[in-house]
């Protein structure tokens, strides 16, 4: 069972040639067809690239968007690396304005979820979804708080607050994270936690497994009045985390 309010779908709030461009027909039908099966890390990366972001992010929930690079990479790996999209119930925790969730149902999932605390994110990632005509269902909730019965999500997908203005916010997703998930959890964390996480995630909530899949360059955009830099990179790890309830365990 899942906790939390479903966010119903509005009329878009877009004028007519406002916003998010139009996806082409071409690549509307490339990602509703089993063509999506040979889809290229360029190909879903430039349909990502199309999404609407933050309009106005909240620093208290450490709002920043995941650009196109690191979503596509994040999910090509889980998919031609390991089987964990195709065909698979994906959840991703802290979806913001969803491009991880988008990026699944365009490799294959069989169901897709993104749960967020803010309504206003939600929102968002509803339009993308409708503007890729993509199914997915957005609940609002706290991660920390969502009800899902173990072993119905087979795979998480999420880039979480990285705790710089709460400390542990990374950690609190990924704990319940590993609770949650039957089959993978991949993850987005500062290169500079590695060992703790490592640690953390091993000793204390229970994984199986856990694995940097590669290092990738976070660009961080002028987001807020705070941020001097027009950009800033910041190496992060892709996680790749085996629950103690897995299947693979099990086989």
């Amino acid at each position: 069972m899942l906790e939390g309010n479903h966010v119903t779908k509005k009329k878009k709030r877009r004028n007519p040639g406002q916003g998010v461009p139009r996806l082409s027909l071409e690549s509307l039908n490339l990602a509703r067809s089993a063509e999506w099966r040979r889809m290229k890390l360029k190909q879903l990366e430039s349909l990502l690239g199309n999404l609407e972001q933050f309009s106005n992010p909240k620093i208290e929930l450490e709002q920043y968007p995941t650009g196109p690079h690191i979503a596509a990479r994040m999910l090509y790996a889980a998919e031609n690396s390991f089987g964990d999209v195709e065909g698979k119930v994906v959840a991703d925790f802290g979806c913001g304005c969803g491009t991880l969730g988008v990026a699944a149902t365009l490799l294959g999932a069989d169901h897709v979820m993104g749960v967020d605390i803010d309504f206003e994110s939600l929102e968002i990632a509803s339009s993308n979804a409708d503007d890729l005509e993509v199914n997915i269902t957005f609940v609002q909730c706290d991660v920390k708080n969502i009800g899902i019965r173990v072993n119905w999500i087979d795979t998480i997908v999420m880039n979480p607050p990285f705790g710089t203005r709460r400390k542990g916010a990374d950690m609190e997703f990924l704990s319940v994270a590993l609770k949650v998930a039957s089959g993978a959890v991949y993850s987005l964390h500062k290169t500079s936690t590695r060992d703790h996480v490592k640690k953390t995630a091993l000793r204390d909530f229970g994984a199986v497994g856990a694995e940097v899949l590669c290092e990738l360059r976070y660009d961080v955009p002028q987001l807020y009045k705070f941020h001097k830099k027009k950009e800033v990179d910041i190496a992060v790890d892709l996680w790749r985390f085996t629950p103690g309830n897995s299947r693979e365990r099990r086989i």
